[in-house]
């Protein structure tokens, strides 16, 4: 707490020497805990990126209503899907205009030909753009899911109407379309760039559809956007928002109490009830889908051992994570799914508090005494970790009484993110937002084959029993079918354990009063496209 006041008052005495903020900014402010990735969602599943570019910059052809589930108009008025759902037509809208910036300016509307170069990029090896990106991990989401391997073309029925024709029948199909990483490009954009030899400037300087358009970026400082003055759907109420780039959470809290930031994202439980005696700010709460877990690095012995990862998660004292880590702003796991998910099961055969199981288990597979392991604890505070340094250091005091030695390892959250995907970690306290209601949006982005190969799956397990599970989920449309497949598929995660599910949080978001129009979404990023300043 001294070190809270310390950092306010330094704030309040000279306040922000940033001469790249504009004291009487007609617009909002909002803090965010980590510089943007890209500024095309296709290329990230980061959730800190896509909080500050995907419902900002983009629209998508379909979106999903948060309280009721089911799919509504966007870029797409109407959909229609053949008897066999091999083949979905969207009918596109009219008079959607892309953004002019200032290395961009459009001759024409947004049409059919923008879907095809998008959806195109992702699996079409002859599309110029299907190779630029992140070579490592191209399109993360979707190989994750295999949409780029289930897609079989595009078809342009006309100027405002495509076909999508899918090698086979996927219930999960619409809701990955709905989700913040399908966002629509601009083709005319591509060609453009395509002219200028310069194709990397496609996920570095954006053109969409959406609210606000890009104006500038400086790292570790903002990111600045203007509102597009002819966007299709409500036009926005901010001239201007700006993203202030601020990794600490204290940090954070205190610009919100200076008022140097309108809107505050992820305060963790420690700072609640600092501002909750506030007149002046006001917290939003909602219940969210995610899982924050402990993944285990299933290729490296020993943890390519499952009586290795269920003796290290017999180890570890999860109430007592609970209440130190999450106090009262979590909830337990007791499977990888959320309880509020129609397809979740809770497992009897869930890892208890068990030290003398986790030594006998331990003893059986031969580890010495004195064993030493890494584990890896993200540097930033996320819905399903609000603090994963002090849940690591409790771990590591739990591990340290069965006779294991931990050593914790930091990094800055995009270099940590990296060298996740090179599965250089012994196991890792990460986790996972869902981006739609929909089950299969918690297993196979980061527990199928594909998500190890594109180095999203931070277990680093593939197993093609689970994989054959998922499919047959996603083969029928008969939701009692698919409960029993996905209800399969947890009982094998908790038999294999490639990661322990630990807790499902809650997000909250701290805003000053002036501050309206801003709705917290049980799934998928931050939208400001309705938000404005009293």
């Amino acid at each position: 707490m001294n070190r809270f006041i310390l950092i306010v008052t330094l704030l309040l005495l000279s306040g922000c020497n940033e001469s790249d903020f504009n004291q009487d900014i007609k617009g909002l402010v909002y803090c965010s805990e980590a510089n943007p990735i890209s500024f095309n969602p296709q290329v990230t599943t980061t959730g800190s990126t896509i909080d500050v570019i995907a419902n900002q910059l983009y629209n998508r052809l379909i979106n999903i209503d948060p309280d009721t589930g089911e799919f509504t108009p966007s870029l797409a008025t109407s959909w229609s899907m053949s008897a066999d759902r091999k083949k979905i037509t969207f009918k596109l809208r009219k008079n959607v205009k892309f953004h002019t910036t200032d290395y961009f300016t459009p001759t024409r509307d947004f049409n059919a030909d923008d879907v095809i170069f998008t959806f195109g990029r992702l699996f079409d090896v002859y599309n110029p753009f299907h190779f630029v990106g992140n070579a490592q991990s191209p399109y993360p989401y979707f190989r994750s899911i295999g949409l780029d391997q289930l897609i079989k073309g595009i078809t342009k029925d006309n100027d405002y109407q495509v076909t999508f024709e899918l090698f086979n029948a996927n219930s999960s199909f619409l809701a990955n379309i709905a989700t913040d990483f399908s966002v629509v490009l601009s083709a005319e954009y591509a060609k453009n760039l395509q002219a200028k030899d310069d194709l990397e400037a496609i996920d570095k300087f954006p053109v969409g559809t959406g609210p606000y358009f890009f104006k500038e970026f400086k790292r570790d400082i903002l990111v600045r956007y203007y509102r597009h003055p002819d966007y299709w759907h409500t036009l926005g109420k901010l001239d201007q928002l700006v993203f202030d780039i601020t990794p600490n959470s204290t940090t954070r809290i205190a610009k919100m109490m200076t008022h140097e930031c309108d809107v505050t994202a992820h305060p963790n439980a420690t700072q609640l009830s600092i501002l909750a005696q506030r007149d002046d700010i006001h917290v939003q709460q909602i219940t969210y889908l995610n899982v924050g877990y402990w993944a285990f690095n299933t290729r490296k012995a020993p943890f390519d051992d499952p009586r290795v990862r269920r003796a290290l998660s017999h180890a570890i004292d999860i109430d007592k994570i609970m209440d130190s880590v999450f106090l009262g702003t979590g909830k337990r796991a007791q499977s990888l799914l959320p309880s509020s998910s129609w397809a979740y099961q809770a497992q009897a055969n869930y890892p208890s508090y068990n030290p003398e199981l986790a030594k006998l288990l331990l003893d059986q597979v031969g580890l010495e005494q004195g064993f030493k392991m890494d584990l890896w604890a993200a540097p930033v505070s996320r819905i399903y970790n609000p603090n994963a340094r002090k849940m690591a250091e409790l771990i590591q005091s739990d591990l340290k009484k069965v006779g294991i030695s931990v050593n914790i390892v930091e990094y800055e959250w995009n270099t940590f993110l990296s060298k996740l995907e090179n599965h250089q970690h012994d196991s890792v306290l990460i986790g996972w937002a869902a981006d739609s209601p929909d089950p299969d949006n918690f297993f196979s982005p980061i527990l199928s084959c594909s998500a190890a190969i594109n180095g999203k799956n931070q277990a680093n397990w593939c197993n093609p029993e689970f994989d054959l599970l998922l499919t047959q989920a996603l083969d029928t449309i008969d939701i009692e079918q698919r409960k029993q497949f996905y209800y399969q598929a947890q009982q094998l995660l908790m038999q294999e354990l490639p990661l322990l599910p630990l807790a499902h949080g809650m997000r909250f978001q701290a805003t000053t009063k002036e501050v309206a129009g801003i709705e917290l979404k049980p799934f998928g990023g931050v939208s400001l496209a309705n938000a404005e300043k009293k």
